[in-house]
């Protein structure tokens, strides 16, 4: 078959990102969108655009059936689910085929067994897949859990099976803490996944965190695109990604490879996916998860093996085989992503909130900026408080780094505090510059008060109120809460809306 209509049941830059690749293959998009993002710019680059409810979530985004109701009602032909909201979510893919749509993405059935971090563990057990020491089933008896501590030796890491985003993990350092740290992750894990089930395993205190991005066709070829490094991280959550990583041999980037693959043929894997690895000083590597998705970082992989990830999902979907076999995959320079938060930190990543006063993208060779704000857009509390994505390419690791704080420079953003300060810190530090780091980066070598200030606090100020008057200037209109107006005659905003 061949798509003709996409509904992208996402917001933000993900959205745009999935467009752009749509209109280039001649591909009609929908954009859905809550209040909170109705003047949102991937609102505005669809074709058509419905409005799905209130701000939260789970009035919005997370609606299953509405989305399927909205794509039915235009006559898409396929959802793409982007990443977070529904994306791993089987019983959203499931429901998309018995609607007679195309699901952009990986089956079900793989989904469900990969979803279930225990269910992952006993499934790539039988492919001889390393996974980290630990117990294989859930952990219902305290004796139990007790015993395997003792066992593998503390401190050990208590996961939510369901998990995933560094919820419902508790590090536990000692046996006195055990019962109680074991409670917390239980409710945690009940609380964020509708499942309180946990399991515990070995915490490695300086690993890696190495992951290696996977296609698959429906007709049973796969291939790897090599790994990201993804080791600098906050809240077990990324904040600084790179590929190729600087650690591996060519011999142990072919083991990680070959053993992804094992993972993937473990649950007869299609689509694009993620196969996560720890790994330790002495580049030993344990299989994590696998995350049935596309990944937010998923640019630097694309920059080094001049794939389009997007593209091959959808033509996967589409039911054609892959065009390459792993042979004809090769790695072609550097590339690093650091994700731009609005978090503040120096004052332990906290979320902020606010509008963009100033928002200015770098540019020139090799800098790529995947985002989904504008300038005088307010960044909403309701969602993951990513602003975009800052990515660089260039012939070798030394010089994308250099490129990189090049282009961090460039990026002016005022009006909420944001990372990118901290990601100029860690390319200039030389633990990063000399590839010795590990997940924890931040607690041993991130001294909030060392950040650069380019400008003083006041001057900060004077250049917000600055950049206000001048954008009233522009648009010729007093002060007011909101600065953008939504367009009402233009063509382009042509857009069906359920209200």
């Amino acid at each position: 078959m061949s798509i003709k209509k996409i509904l992208i049941a996402n917001r933000g830059e993900i959205s745009l990102r999935i467009m752009r690749t749509a209109k280039e293959m001649s591909i009609k998009t929908i954009a859905v969108y809550s209040e909170a993002d109705r003047l949102s710019p991937h609102v505005q680059y669809a074709d058509e655009a419905v409005c799905l409810g209130p701000a939260p979530s789970a009035q919005s985004y997370l609606l299953a059936d509405k989305l399927i109701e909205v794509a039915k009602n235009l006559k898409a032909d396929s959802i793409h689910p982007g990443y977070g909201f529904l994306s791993e979510n089987a019983s959203f893919a499931r429901k998309v085929r018995e609607a007679g749509l195309v699901f952009i993405g990986p089956s079900a059935e793989s989904m469900e067994t990969m979803g279930d971090k225990l269910a992952a563990r006993t499934a790539v057990a039988q492919y001889d897949v390393p996974v980290v020491p630990g117990t294989k089933e859930a952990i219902t008896d305290l004796a139990i859990a007790k015993a395997t501590a003792r066992k593998i030796g503390y401190p050990v890491l208590i996961k939510a099976s369901a998990g995933g985003g560094g919820k419902g993990m508790r590090i536990v350092e000692t046996e006195e803490d055990l019962e109680a740290q074991m409670s917390r992750a239980v409710s945690e894990a009940e609380s964020a996944f509708g499942d309180s089930r946990v399991f515990l395993e070995k915490y490695f205190t300086a690993p890696r965190h190495i992951e290696i991005q996977i296609l698959g066709d429906q007709h049973g070829n796969l291939v790897h695109l090599f790994e990201r490094e993804c080791s600098i991280q906050r809240r077990h959550q990324k904040v600084i990604e790179e590929a190729f990583s600087s650690v591996l041999t060519e011999e142990k980037r072919k083991a990680m490879g070959d053993t992804a693959l094992k993972v993937a043929k473990a649950c007869n894997y299609y689509s694009a996916g993620t196969v996560e690895f720890i790994v330790d000083e002495n580049l030993d590597f344990y299989f994590l998860e696998i995350n049935t998705r596309l990944q937010v970082e998923h640019p630097v992989t694309e920059m080094i093996t001049g794939k389009d990830l997007v593209r091959e999902q959808i033509l996967i979907a589409e039911g054609k085989p892959l065009g390459f076999v792993q042979e004809d995959l090769h790695i072609h320079g550097h590339s690093i992503e650091v994700r731009v938060y609005a978090e503040n930190p120096k004052n332990g990543f906290l979320p902020d909130t606010g509008r963009l006063l100033t928002y200015k993208r770098p540019q020139g060779p090799g800098v790529r900026v995947d985002d989904g704000f504008e300038e005088g857009m307010d960044i909403p509390i309701y969602y993951d408080p990513l602003i975009g994505k800052l990515i660089v390419y260039d012939q070798t690791r030394a010089a994308a780094i250099e490129r990189m704080i090049r282009a961090i420079e460039e990026f002016q953003i005022t009006g909420v505090e944001n990372t990118l300060g901290f990601c100029k810190f860690a390319m200039k530090h030389p633990a990063f510059r000399n590839g010795n780091f590990h997940t924890g980066f931040i607690d041993k070598h991130f001294e909030p008060e060392k950040l650069e200030d380019d400008f003083s606090q006041v001057e900060n100020d004077l250049l917000a109120a600055l950049s206000v008057m001048i954008h009233e200037r522009k648009n010729n209109q007093p002060s007011t809460p909101n600065p953008f107006k939504e367009p009402t005659n233009s063509t382009k905003w042509k857009k069906n809306r359920l209200k």
